[in-house]
């Protein structure tokens, strides 16, 4: 595992400057794993009452909305970078998790970056691209509903990034926040079915 300390100032940041997705290419750097196979749900667990709710075609994880719960590749993860993105409609609210546990809510256990469709919720620790519920994005830049919209995510150590749509609205220590000091070091990835339709593609990421 590559640590923070390892890491210069200048070094991060470039770590956190990789250019923004795009369609079919972001796993293509070295290191990036693909999360998702574009054709069906191989290697993705199903937690809580999400059974029937996921579907996979041509390049595409959909949730329909139905039950609740959150689906994850099997390994868990420290340090990395995850890239995938998404696609919302009129009233969607979803989310990805990070370094979480099937115990407790995902959310809390770890973290959640937040994706939502909510006139109430642009801005503020429960808008997209927020550390849900604690860390507020610095600007709204989500595309228009039906759009697909990219996200970054870098941990290392203490430390977590979030890209949505080539622009750093996320760049938090999470020890300089009481809430999310004592969350997990590590855990798993996930994909949160809120009860509203999401769609994902190109999901990939890189251990550090």
């Amino acid at each position: 595992m590559v640590r923070l300390a390892l890491f210069g100032m200048a070094a991060l940041a470039a770590l956190w400057r990789v250019r923004s997705l795009h369609a079919q290419d972001n796993t293509a750097d070295a290191g990036f794993e693909p999360l998702f196979n574009g054709h069906d749900l191989t290697g993705w667990i199903h937690v809580g009452a999400t059974e029937g709710a996921w579907s996979a075609a041509d390049g595409v994880l959909v949730c329909n909305g139905q039950g609740r719960g959150w689906i994850r590749p099997p390994a868990v993860y420290e340090d990395f970078i995850l890239r995938l993105e998404y696609k919302i409609e009129r009233g969607s609210n979803s989310g990805v998790f990070l370094r979480t546990s099937e115990e407790g809510r995902p959310a809390f256990a770890g973290m959640e970056i937040q994706i939502i469709d909510h006139p109430e919720h642009t801005t503020g620790v429960k808008a997209t691209a927020a550390i849900y519920d604690s860390v507020a994005p610095s600007r709204n830049t989500s595309r228009p509903l039906g759009e697909w919209n990219a996200l970054e995510i870098t941990c290392i150590g203490r430390r977590v990034a979030v890209r949505h749509n080539g622009v750093i609205v996320v760049d938090a220590n999470l020890d300089a926040h009481p809430e999310l000091r004592e969350r997990l070091p590590r855990g798993y990835i996930g994909l949160q079915n809120h009860g509203t339709p999401v769609a994902f593609r190109n999901i990939g990421i890189k251990a550090l």
